[in-house]
């Protein structure tokens, strides 16, 4: 009997912010046959709630200064309104969906990141170890879908702000050990573009080379340079495919024309 596969997808912060696009790509996610996985960062829900409550949003090139109270806020917004949202609606597509944080199971253990130039307080940084394989197999097994959010622990009580990207990579890594593992990180373009302007310049293969290449060329935009840092990371530990493209497009993931895809070589 072969190995089962795995499909595990990110879905970014401007799919969450608007509806229509949330329902429609929920509906294509619970469209996918197999076991599978979502992650889920948590838009701009967070910052206006920030702001509503007289709490300073700071980002440091474009990460989140997470203190006391802005953790209170995430973890509010992230593990709670938006990952429930999104568990009931998938629920209501027949998708029997169980949504976490990495402290529920003990799923994902990260620690507190060291005080270096900068102080960014609750967030929480992965390990070797971080990713509790056995829990999460078991949920998988028992025919459920899990949902994480972006809040983590550090098994001493202490909840961690955590990147959505890293924690969507580290789980392809540690769970390619066990399932024929693919990573696929939605957002709102259509791939890695030739062209910022331009939404059918997708390149559709890219390799490590073609990545350090398009570097020095520009052709990569500062955004998306994290990502596919991830994502080659990822590739050179075991996951079998990393894919990028528009969450209104993941219904061809299954027919082989989704956005771009990194290989190793």
């Amino acid at each position: 009997m072969g190995v089962s596969t795995l499909n595990i997808i990110k879905i970014g912060g401007n799919v969450i912010d608007n509806e229509e696009d949330l329902n429609d790509f929920l509906e294509k996610f619970s469209a996918l046959s197999g076991k599978k996985i979502l992650v889920h960062g948590g838009g701009k829900i967070a910052t206006r709630l920030a702001t509503e409550l007289g709490v300073d949003a700071k980002l440091v090139e474009g990460r989140r200064i997470t203190d006391a109270e802005m953790l209170n806020i995430v973890t509010m917004v992230y593990a709670g309104l938006t990952n429930k949202s999104i568990v009931s609606k998938l629920q209501n597509l027949k998708c029997d969906a169980l949504g976490l944080s990495g402290a529920d199971g003990d799923t994902i253990r990260t620690m507190k990141r060291p005080v270096k130039d900068i102080d960014y307080g609750f967030v929480g940084d992965m390990m070797h170890d971080s990713i509790n394989k056995g829990a999460i197999k078991k949920v998988l097994e028992a025919g459920f879908v899990p949902v994480f959010s972006a809040i983590t622990h550090n098994g001493l009580g202490q909840l961690l702000n955590t990147n959505a990207d890293t924690i969507a990579s580290s789980l392809a890594v540690a769970l390619s050990d066990l399932y024929e593992t693919s990573l696929i990180y939605c957002f709102e373009k259509n791939g890695v573009l030739r062209d910022v302007n331009d939404e059918n310049s997708v390149v559709n293969q890219i390799s490590a080379k073609d990545f350090v290449m398009m570097k020095e060329e520009g052709i990569i935009h500062a955004g998306m340079i994290p990502k596919l840092q991830n994502a080659f990371d990822a590739i050179r530990k075991g996951v079998k495919h990393v894919h990028i493209g528009n969450a209104n497009n993941l219904h061809l993931f299954q027919q082989g024309h989704f956005g771009t895809c990194l290989v190793q070589k």
